[in-house]
């Protein structure tokens, strides 16, 4: 029998999830020796700490070249090793925003950062997979540490709720993109991503329905992950109903993991069917509908946390675009709105992939400071109480923010603006990197509805804007009580958000490394 050559070298790109996995069964072990009355202010410092060393661990790993590691199941690459920073700035922000929120409930326990410390070990290595079971198996890690953390607060309808249905609807779109890999399986008689890529054209000859619906499937089940419409029914409800800060974990890391798995998965499937329509006709499509129906439902919402929560699909909507972008091989001759057109010839289709990599890479990044911050100020807004009534986010809560609090007012702002593509934010930057790189693909038709849509969102994100500095304090405002752990999350994020959308080019290396080296072994 022949053993598997593992060496020190396998072991590389799993380091910052090694890294998280320590730091949670620190968090736990430590738990053991507290009692109920006992401080824990230090966990979401802990854990800050943990997500601190694993980013600056992927920074290094981003350096190393690019290879398989365990047998060709998972990857070493710029790329994933890009994600992972992202996931560590995402968890570091949460966490530090949980510190107040869960104070101010007497719920604090090293489970909860563990849990969060665990989910983010799972997207760190989904980041890497690079076989569909592996792949599999690792969306179920992100998903079971986020299906504990929504229903946490287990007070209330709203968390029970919420947790309930991100599990049932969780565990189907897990079905649907386990039977998808079933049927790629069955066409090509392998699971790795490296050697389907070269199997796929002989299964297209043989089984070419086995091919189509197990691509078709597998699209779902990363749509449900990224909330793509019409897979996006059961955002709104978790954003809601989870704590916020786990709220703000969602919609970052889960959202940033899934993209990455998402355009490793079909690049390799893509490589191998040669002409890639398939891929292009779905995620074209998902794009269109998803920034249509994410701008459309967002407009009318007064609970500012589900007013986000419609955002982040929006979002993923634009994010598609990029993808989009990845898969056209020649543009068209006439303009079409979800195919490429010959209006979008002006530089070469491998730079122009190229750069739609590095846009979705900033993108990520951009949502990801932006995304948390907004959240972790909605923590600090919301009352216990008025949870269970529904009007701890309503807009009212912001009136007079400005006159109360004006850091935290103009930190809102700056986050509003950037999720509404304003410059000089991070926010416009990411924008304007995406459809840069589908016009420069030949998707005229998606820049068009994307920059419209977006144009309609800046609506509902400067209602809050309004609200803040344009409406008086109301009668018998509470107190709002500062913590340092919040107002530290708030720094960190307004200024990433100011800083990176007015010198974007400070990132220009690390993206460059992380968009050119990806896929090349």
């Amino acid at each position: 029998m022949n053993l598997p050559n593992i060496t020190s070298a396998d072991f590389l790109p799993l380091l910052p999830a090694i890294i998280m996995v320590l730091g949670a069964c620190v968090l736990l072990l430590s738990e053991v020796f507290l009692s109920a009355t006992s401080s824990r202010a230090y966990q979401a410092v802990l854990t800050a700490g943990t997500a601190v060393v694993g980013a600056v661990v992927s920074v290094w790993l981003m350096f190393k070249p690019a290879q398989l590691v365990f047998l060709g199941y998972a990857v070493l690459d710029p790329f994933s090793s890009f994600l992972s920073l992202i996931l560590c700035v995402g968890l570091g922000l949460a966490a530090l925003s949980a510190a107040a929120f869960l104070h101010k409930r007497g719920a604090e326990r090293g489970e909860f950062y563990a849990l969060m410390l665990f989910a983010t070990a799972g997207m760190s290595l989904l980041a890497i997979s690079n076989e569909l079971i592996t792949v599999f198996v690792n969306i179920e890690v992100l998903s079971i540490g986020t299906y504990a953390l929504t229903s946490y607060l287990r007070r209330g309808t709203r968390p029970s709720e919420a947790g309930f249905k991100y599990f049932i609807l969780g565990a189907f779109s897990s079905a649907v993109l386990l039977y998808g890999a079933a049927l790629l399986y069955g066409a090509t008689g392998t699971t790795q991503l490296s050697e389907m890529s070269g199997l796929l054209a002989q299964g297209l000859a043989t089984h070419k329905g086995l091919v189509y619906c197990g691509i078709i499937l597998v699209a779902a089940g990363f749509a449900f992950k990224v909330a793509a419409v019409p897979f996006h029914m059961w955002t709104p409800d978790v954003y809601e109903g989870a704590p916020t800060p786990v709220t703000a974990l969602m919609s970052a890391g889960v959202k940033a993991a899934a993209f990455a798995s998402l355009v490793r998965v079909f690049l390799s499937v893509a490589k191998g069917m040669g002409d890639p329509q398939i891929p292009l006709a779905i995620f074209s499509t998902l794009a269109f509908l998803t920034m249509i129906v994410g701008n459309l439902l967002a407009i009318p919402q007064r609970n500012v946390k589900r007013m986000l929560a419609y955002s982040s699909i929006a979002h993923a909507g634009y994010l598609l675009v990029g993808v989009a972008a990845l898969f056209v091989t020649r543009p068209g001759e006439k303009f079409r709105l979800l195919g490429a057109t010959a209006m979008g010839e002006g530089s070469p289709l491998d730079v122009a992939r190229a750069d739609s990599l590095r846009g979705i890479l900033f993108y990520l990044l951009a949502y990801t400071v932006t995304a948390v911050g907004a959240f972790a100020l909605i923590s600090a807004l919301e009352r216990r109480e008025d949870e269970d009534k529904g009007t701890a986010w309503d807009l009212d809560r912001f009136s007079g923010l400005a006159q109360r609090r004006p850091g935290w007012a103009f930190a809102m702002a700056a986050f509003m603006l950037s999720l509404g593509g304003i410059p000089p934010t991070i926010g416009f930057m990411g924008k304007l990197l995406i459809f840069r790189s589908a016009v420069d693909t030949g998707l005229i038709g998606l820049a068009i509805v994307g920059v419209l849509s977006s144009a309609a969102g800046v609506y509902y994100y400067l209602r809050v804007v309004v609200y803040m500095f344009m409406r008086p304090v109301p009668e018998g405002a509470h107190v709002l009580e500062r913590n340092w752990a919040t107002e530290l999350t708030l720094v960190i994020s307004t200024v990433a958000v100011v800083v990176l959308g007015i010198l974007p080019g400070s990132l220009t290396e690390w993206l460059t490394q992380a968009g050119s080296l990806f896929g090349g072994k």
